[in-house]
């Protein structure tokens, strides 16, 4: 029976000398990476990259700090740590060979990579008000406009598309009431300043198209390396709120679109969401229960997610539950909530009757950490101190110049780096309102029509409103001019608003005047 595929993580057990190994089959029930700062999540996430590349699977992850662009550029044997990486590659038994792996960087704003763009209804209602940080009122309203987008035919593409459907919404926010319920002004308002600020902080430039195809998301090279798709995020962690919720749309567009692939031997895309605390922090209920969702069902698609945090509490439970294969890396328990919180990490790994875990997790160094893959079956394995394997690829920030280089040969190079603003809801508001403005103008420049004009002989003999009031013998007593002219003036006025024009109340006052003062 030949071996299972696996990505060589590192080496185990007394000495190290036990290879660690996550099997390519697994590489889809997701994973965690933990650990406090400096003691080299980055560095494992690196490996794990480079493993899924060189097994053939497209790879997508987040660049927090700028240094995971070196996957792009090999590693050298000049490199200030190239000997304490080949006395660890020694130690494990692991034959180190430098060598760079193909790349595509992506920026949300352009700078670093090719700009990745989404439309606001691929968004849709739920990812934008937590965006936005609205309130539950205010999101039913942003709920309205969504509904009336779709029944209006009104395309939402880009921010200027939602503005303009809000401002709509706004002048017509009673007739809107009646039918969907409650619009409030206030609200409107509130999600205007909102997406105001939103344009501020750079991110009206994320909606439009051309939209992303998640399908160059995965991608593999001539050689059958899978592309690692490096998004530039350490301007875009500037708001952290605009990053994840970026990101989770990624994983929903993924969850939406990818077909059913059961349990494949490898996966199709593995995602690796840095700084995934940002994801759950002050997270609604609603969206928690999506990314849930999200977790326990995008597998069966062929994905992995893996989420890199600092504790492993930042993660909720319904989700850690779901993530077989995990690598600790050190956690520092100074205070009570600390040492509770390492407790609680401890409890979720299989037991290793030669150490006791919440020690290891303690005292492991920098580069080693507390590691457990899924076995045969999908059994989780037995907890192990592990000495993580060096990367191949250079540790570091690639150099400016050879970043562009890169980006320059991308094979989408020239797809998305020119906006299109197509015919969508802005338009389209627009020339509704330049037809309705165009009519009102052909109406009032209209001369009078002269059919109008009636003989007030006709009107002798019929009988006419005498305002109910009567004199001493019953019999009827007309009303004053002014009694007639009031409601002269009030027809005019009633009638002229129908028309909706100045034209139309001149001719019905001067038709009514004329009917009054015969009599």
């Amino acid at each position: 029976m030949s071996e299972e595929p696996f990505i060589f993580v590192g080496g185990g057990g007394e000495g190290y000398v036990h290879p660690q190994r996550l099997l390519l089959k697994y590489g889809n029930r997701h994973g965690l990476i933990a650990g406090a700062t400096g003691t080299g999540k980055t560095v494992t996430l690196q490996i794990l990259a480079e493993g899924f590349s060189a097994a053939g699977v497209p790879v997508f992850l987040s660049d927090v700090k700028g240094d995971l662009s070196g996957v792009g550029a090999s590693g050298s044997p000049a490199a200030k740590l190239h000997e304490p990486f080949m006395k660890r590659a020694a130690t494990i038994g692991y034959d180190l060979q430098y060598r760079a792996f193909p790349v595509t960087f992506w920026d949300l704003f352009g700078e670093q990579g090719h700009p990745i763009r989404a439309t606001v209804h691929e968004m849709g209602p739920l990812l934008l008000s937590r965006l936005l940080e609205l309130t539950e009122p205010q999101e039913g309203v942003l709920n309205v406009a969504f509904r009336l987008a779709d029944e209006e035919e009104l395309p939402l593409l880009d921010l200027k598309d939602l503005q303009a459907l809000l401002v709509f919404i706004g002048e017509n926010a009673s007739e809107i009431s009646t039918r969907y319920g409650l619009v409030s002004t206030a609200s409107i308002g509130a999600i205007q300043r909102r997406l105001l600020v939103l344009e501020n902080e750079g991110g009206a430039g994320f909606f439009g198209e051309p939209a992303l195809d998640l399908m160059d998301l995965m991608l593999t090279d001539a050689n059958g390396l899978g592309r690692i798709n490096v998004l530039a995020a350490d301007k875009l962690m500037q708001s952290p709120r605009m990053y994840a919720t970026f990101l989770l749309w990624m994983l929903s567009e993924l969850f939406e679109n990818l077909p059913e692939v059961g349990d494949p031997d490898k996966p199709k895309l593995v995602f690796f969401f840095d700084e995934a605390h940002l994801l759950f922090q002050d997270a609604p209920k609603a969206l928690v229960q999506k990314v849930e969702q999200v977790a326990r069902l995008i597998r069966s698609k062929g994905v992995g997610v893996y989420f890199c945090t600092q504790n492993p509490a930042d993660v909720p439970e319904n989700i850690l539950g779901q993530l077989g294969n995990r690598v600790q890396h050190a956690l520092r328990a100074f205070t009570a909530k600390d040492q509770k919180d390492l407790r609680m990490a401890a409890e979720t790994y299989r037991d290793n009757p030669r150490f006791k875990t919440e020690d290891a997790i303690r005292e492991v160094g920098t580069g080693e950490a507390v590691t457990s893959f899924l076995e045969l079956k999908g059994i989780p394995g037995v907890v192990e101190r592990t000495l993580v394997r060096p990367p191949s690829s250079q540790l570091g920030p690639i150099d400016p110049a050879v970043r562009a280089q890169l980006v320059v040969q991308s094979p989408l190079k020239g797809k998305y780096e020119t906006a299109i603003d197509r015919d969508s809801a802005y338009e389209r508001l627009r020339a509704r309102e330049k037809a309705a403005a165009d009519e009102l103008a052909k109406a009032e420049s209209a001369p009078a029509n002269t059919d109008l004009r009636i003989d007030p002989d006709e009107f002798k003999k019929a009988r006419r409103y005498d305002g109910g009031s009567r004199s001493d013998d019953g019999k009827s007593k007309r009303t004053s001019s002014s009694r007639s002219d009031s409601i002269g003036e009030t027809f005019a006025k009633s009638f002229a608003r129908q028309l909706g024009s100045k034209t139309g109340q001149a001719i019905v006052r001067g038709v009514l005047g004329s009917i009054f003062k015969s009599r």
